[in-house]
């Protein structure tokens, strides 16, 4: 039997870990496990954190500089990786993790996604009074040619389940397979007209471009994210569509409205300036 591993991974940018979840396969025989399999999951929206981190250090470092010993949790709902001490930037909770597992008792929070995971933080002694939003939302600014290329649309629909969905759409003609490399997905979704489905970043992707988007009722993953996205963007998540018949007909969120300044100035970009 082959069991999806749970641990956290880490991309080393520029002399910094950046957390992120991309676990290995492994293969079990009557629950002890074997070994751990050369593959992994792959999923775009969980690989977009080192991706976005390189991007803007690119933006503001001329050279490598000497960088001090930590880590920064960005993109996705993995705010239980965390360790002590740990940046923390644009990360959110996930609903379906038990709170146990949430081990940390200080951390450096610069932005998180959304209200829901700052009161989860307050409920655990840790204040905050950070930015709200998804890194993914910068992604038309550091860019750019995703954004010339969103002008012209070469899908009419394009279908995007969340990781844990896609054997239900297996076979579908407009299926865009989450494990597809990073900028395949991107491309796919800012060149579609329509996106429809229950990964939570091809929601935010689509919307961060201005493309139509419907979220898809998940038999695997919990509302948890998706309301702290939307709540962190200053909306209300619309009642889910049941199926992909429905969806064209489903109710929208209001049109995106957010502001990217504060996160972006955010980031902690001294976490690569020299160490003291």
């Amino acid at each position: 039997m082959i069991e999806r591993g749970y641990a956290s991974s880490l991309s080393r940018i520029r002399g910094v870990d950046v957390v992120h979840w991309n676990p290995k396969y492994r293969l079990a025989v009557r629950g002890r496990t074997l070994a751990n399999l050369p593959w992994r999951a792959n999923n775009f929206g969980d690989l977009l954190g080192p991706l976005i981190v390189d991007k803007l250090l690119d933006r503001q470092l001329t050279a490598d500089m000497s960088s001090r010993p930590t880590r920064v949790t960005t993109v996705g709902s993995i705010l239980h990786f965390a360790q002590q001490g740990d940046t923390v930037w644009g990360t959110g909770v996930n609903g379906k993790v038990d709170s146990t597992r949430h081990r940390f008792t200080s951390l450096d929070v610069r932005a998180v996604r959304g209200p829901r995971t700052a009161h989860f933080l307050e409920q655990r002694g840790l204040p905050v009074d950070v930015p709200y939003g998804d890194p993914a939302l910068l992604l038309p600014d550091l860019f750019p040619d995703l954004r010339h290329i969103s002008e012209t649309k070469l899908y009419k629909q394009t279908v995007v389940p969340n990781l844990n969905d896609l054997p239900l759409f297996r076979g579908h003609p407009d299926l865009l397979d989450p494990r597809s490399p990073v900028m395949t997905c991107l491309r796919r979704i800012v060149q579609s007209e329509f996106v429809v489905g229950s990964s939570l970043h091809a929601m935010i992707v689509s919307e961060a471009f201005g493309i139509d988007f419907v979220l898809l009722d998940s038999r695997s993953e919990s509302p948890f994210k998706f309301h702290d996205y939307a709540e962190g963007t200053n909306r209300r998540l619309t009642p889910r569509a049941a199926d992909l018949a429905s969806a064209p007909s489903a109710p929208r969120m209001e049109p995106l409205d957010y502001a990217s300044t504060p996160l972006l100035n955010s980031f902690p970009y001294d976490l690569w300036g020299p160490a003291e």
